[in-house]
């Protein structure tokens, strides 16, 4: 190669201006309904969540129910409340969800990644806290199936050697 390259103006004469990509820095928009509701599908093992929040008094409801009674362990009282402490807006939108499938655990989960997802397309500044949370991941972990000649997934049947 007969012609060096030492800085990173040689560097964009020889590679030129076609190969710098495009980047779109356009802030995202917020997606709100007429009603002033965001929407938002949320998903944790067999369970599904729809959820719709909007600027209130902080009440949550789920299947027609407070919070507090469908959901009637703290832990998954806890795990609802997750997003908004992380966001910093607790007690601010009030929350309509209805929640399909799986169990308590599951559909507590299912509620959380559904929140997140709302408060972000309410608020998109709030994206970068909930992403560096991780709670705009859906956790995609889920039962492993049984195989034959196994009891469950991976045990064994008692082994006996006489």
């Amino acid at each position: 190669m007969s012609d060096e390259i030492n800085t990173l103006e040689d560097l964009q004469a020889v590679v030129g201006e076609a190969a710098a990509p495009e980047i779109d820095l356009t802030p995202r928009e917020p997606q709100i309904d007429a009603l002033g509701r965001s929407y938002a599908t949320g998903k944790r093992k067999d369970a599904v969540a729809r959820v719709w929040i909007k600027p209130g008094s902080g009440k949550v409801t789920v299947n027609g129910k407070p919070q507090n009674e469908y959901f009637a362990r703290p832990v998954l009282q806890m795990i609802l409340a997750q997003p908004f402490s992380i966001a910093g807006v607790v007690g601010e939108f009030d929350v309509v969800a209805t929640v399909k499938g799986g169990g308590l655990s599951g559909q507590a989960g299912a509620v959380k990644h559904g929140v997140s997802k709302a408060l972000q397309l309410y608020n998109p500044t709030l994206r970068g806290a909930l992403k560096a949370a991780g709670f705009l991941t859906r956790d995609s972990r889920v039962v492993e199936r049984k195989k034959y000649g196994k009891a469950k997934a991976r045990k064994s049947f008692q082994f006996s050697k006489r």
